[in-house]
Order: C-alpha cells, then sequence, then structure tokens
C-alpha cells in the first residue's frame, strides 16, 4: 500500500508528494521517505544528507539555493512545524520550464513534501513563526559548488506571499539575473 500521492506540477519533474497519516486513538503515523515508493516520482538515488532547519520569524525568506553539476542533488524537503510557501526554480537550460517557478505550501498539518530534482533552485517563506523543516538530500553539501539566485530578482518575479521580514547577508548578496544566464 501506498503511502504517498504524487501530483505533477507544470515544471519539468518538479513534484509534489501528498504524504498519507495513518492514526488511531493515540495520534498519527506517517511515512517521510521510502527509497521504493519515491524512485518512481523521482528521487532514486540513495539519501547522502539529512538537514533539519529551524526559522524563527514569519515573513523570513531562505533561499533560493542549488549546487552546481557535479554536486546537484534531488531534495525532499518536507515542513514539520509551522507552514511555509515553498518555491523551486528551474535553472536547467534545456527546459522548456526554464526560469520558471513553482510554489507549494507545505506545512506541518497538510502532510506535503516537495520533490525537487536536479538542476533546481530552492528557498522558502515562512508564513508562520518557528517553522521546521527536514530537508533529504541525494548528495553531500559541497561548499565550492554552492550557488544561489536572489529571491527578489525582477526577471523571477516571484509573488512571496507576505513582505520580507529577513533575508540572511548571503541570501541578499546574490546576485539578479541577466538575460544571457545560461542555467546550470
Amino acid at each position: 500500500m501506498s503511502r504517498f500521492t504524487v501530483t505533477s506540477t507544470a515544471l519539468d519533474g518538479l513534484v509534489c508528494i501528498q504524504r498519507q497519516r495513518r492514526g488511531d486513538t493515540r495520534g498519527w503515523f506517517s511515512r517521510l521517505f521510502c527509497a521504493d515508493e519515491l524512485a518512481a516520482a523521482g528521487f532514486r538515488q540513495p539519501v547522502s544528507q539529512i538537514n533539519h532547519t529551524q526559522t524563527r520569524r514569519s515573513g523570513s525568506v531562505r533561499g533560493l539555493h542549488f549546487q552546481h553539476p557535479p554536486h546537484a542533488e534531488d531534495k525532499l524537503v518536507s515542513c514539520i512545524r509551522g507552514e511555509v510557501f515553498d518555491v523551486a526554480v528551474d535553472l536547467r537550460k534545456e527546459s522548456r520550464t526554464f526560469l520558471q517557478w513553482h510554489a507549494e505550501v507545505l506545512s506541518g498539518d497538510n502532510m506535503r513534501s516537495l520533490l525537487i530534482p536536479k538542476g533546481f533552485a530552492h528557498g522558502f517563506q515562512a508564513l508562520s513563526d518557528d517553522v521546521e523543516l527536514i530537508y533529504l538530500h541525494s548528495e553531500p553539501y559541497a561548499p565550492g559548488a554552492e550557488g544561489g539566485l536572489n529571491s527578489l530578482d525582477p526577471m523571477l518575479a516571484i509573488a512571496w506571499p507576505l513582505p520580507l521580514a529577513d533575508l540572511s547577508d548571503r541570501d541578499a548578496a546574490h546576485p539578479y539575473l541577466t538575460t544571457d544566464f545560461g542555467g546550470i
């Protein structure tokens, strides 16, 4: 029996994973990851790294981050506390959805995850205080391969639902894209 419902988005390869909750009088159980079931959705490599993040203030933005090849990674992003506006941007130069973005509201209550394939940038805005996310990565973090997009880039025109409350100095320093950006 599958513990996930997989829904395609308008961006090639980017899928939304709806986790199934099984419960009784004691509470509930939900599977966060299953290699066999999620391979069909696009997560085909072993999990190399798991990260847990907390964002304190509603309106805060983290991202948009990616890793350059050969360190590009698949990510499974799940919100386990609070609520976020989770964004993926297609950076694959040969893709028909190049430089388009898609967002999903992920929350501890809605049991939704975003499976982000290699070649995408990722970021989110906290829609509530004290948000916690779990990231499963197919590749380890490689500092020399790190890249980022400016979350306020007019070329992307991401419709953040709240005014930006916090943005790290590093994320704010990412330059805007130019028309000659060739992707990754």
